[in-house]
């Protein structure tokens, strides 16, 4: 499927693949671990109404709700069949996780009304202006205090990982993921108005560099 105007690359690029989806990262990935990882960064509370940007198939919001049963979990991805599958996760889990079929930029949220925003492996499917508006309304939505926590893909650590996020490339595109591997997403996230955006993690893998990233949504003069 070719990106439509003002749209987005869904996982895996085509749609019939998209039930594929979760054993690919339980295999390539170790999803868990990178996802644990976001989840404690985020550090929720209760009470915390937190949007998962992208949420396709739902297993971070699924791990978001159980890490703090008390805080309320907003799916957001404009993948309807991604999100049958991330609405019967939260049933076979027990949790409850309200759900919205959405581009970000036509999502329906009011503005200052999230403590968190986190995203997991979605911003790479975006072109650049795509990224930057669909940053400048996360940060729209977060509260003074809020804060932003991303898993994805970064600048390549070596010419090995260069090398292995050439399959990424070639799935999804070279178009969303250039700015991703040659720089990362620091330069972004400042561009849309964030501050203290920092790269928090980074690791290897068979696809190449994964980085989790933490940004500050009010403002402040942070670096």
């Amino acid at each position: 499927m070719r990106q439509d105007p003002g749209g987005y690359i869904p996982a895996l690029r085509f749609h019939s693949l998209t039930r594929h989806y979760d054993a690919l990262l339980a295999i390539a990935l170790k999803e868990e671990k990178f996802k644990s990882l976001l989840v404690k960064q985020a550090n929720l509370q209760p009470g915390d109404r937190v949007l998962d940007v992208g949420c396709g198939t739902g297993t971070l919001a699924v791990l978001l709700k159980k890490s703090v049963p008390k805080a309320h979990i907003v799916g957001l991805d404009a993948d309807r069949a991604a999100l049958e599958i991330a609405r019967k996760k939260a049933q076979e889990a027990e949790v409850e996780i309200e759900f919205h079929e959405a581009l970000a930029w036509d999502a329906p949220f009011e503005p200052k009304s999230f403590e968190r925003v986190v995203s997991s492996l979605v911003l790479h499917h975006l072109r650049d202006r795509d990224k930057l508006r669909t940053l400048q309304k996360v940060r729209a939505w977060l509260r003074p205090d809020g804060e932003l926590h991303i898993a994805d893909w970064g600048k390549a650590q070596n010419a090995l990982m260069r090398m292995a996020f050439v399959s990424v490339q070639l799935l999804d595109g070279f178009q969303t993921t250039t700015e991703n591997v040659r720089r990362g997403l620091v330069p972004v996230l400042r561009d849309a108005g964030f501050h203290s955006v920092r790269e928090t993690h980074r690791e290897m893998t068979l696809f190449g560099t994964l980085s989790l990233y933490q940004a500050h949504g009010g403002d402040g003069n942070g670096s």
